[in-house]
């Protein structure tokens, strides 16, 4: 077994080697992301922030502030109140930060999709798995002379692998789709 972070005394072999390759499933979506992908990640990572929505307040009343203050001492506001400027800066602001998102948000679903991917590969392979170690249960129980020998039409069944297509069937005309 390697080093790796998630290793130590009382860690399985198979738990490890389960470790590292979720691991590395995300440090090859990392590794393809390109440099704007990066920025765009750090930028919302950022903005996701409590501190950040707090310098955005301070900037809003310290705007609003200024303005009055200015108004107050009879000099002349750059945006006075109705803070059209603000308004215009707000909304200029939220359409980079839905932008931001939607993009941060399609780099993290193009990760998911490889993870499900994986999910629905490994439980075929399981099923699989499982299906031959039912035919040699049942193998066993027929050849060994200690056992009973016997028909279990279930077992015969759970013996055979299922076929992902005629399970998708199955799902679709019982969903009415």
């Amino acid at each position: 077994m390697t080093d790796s972070p998630y290793s130590g005394p009382n860690v399985p072999d198979h738990v490890d080697e389960a470790v590292r390759s979720v691991t590395q499933l995300h440090s090859d979506h990392h590794g393809r992301t390109t440099a704007p992908q990066r920025a765009v990640n750090r930028i919302t990572a950022f903005m996701a922030r409590p501190f950040f929505i707090a310098l955005v307040g301070l900037g809003v009343i310290g705007w609003i502030g200024a303005n009055l203050i200015a108004s107050a001492l009879g000099l002349q506001a750059i945006d006075g109140p109705a803070f059209v400027w603000l308004q215009g800066a707000a909304n200029l602001f939220s359409l980079f930060v839905v932008m931001l998102v939607l993009v941060a948000q399609k780099h993290e679903d193009e990760l998911n999709a490889h993870r499900d991917t994986l999910t629905l590969e490994l439980a075929i392979l399981s099923e699989h798995k499982i299906a031959k170690v039912i035919q040699l249960l049942e193998e066993l129980r027929r050849d060994s002379p200690y056992v009973q020998d016997r028909v279990d039409r279930q077992a015969d069944q759970m013996a055979q692998p299922a076929d992902a297509g005629s399970v998708l069937a199955a799902t679709r005309a019982s969903d009415g789709v």
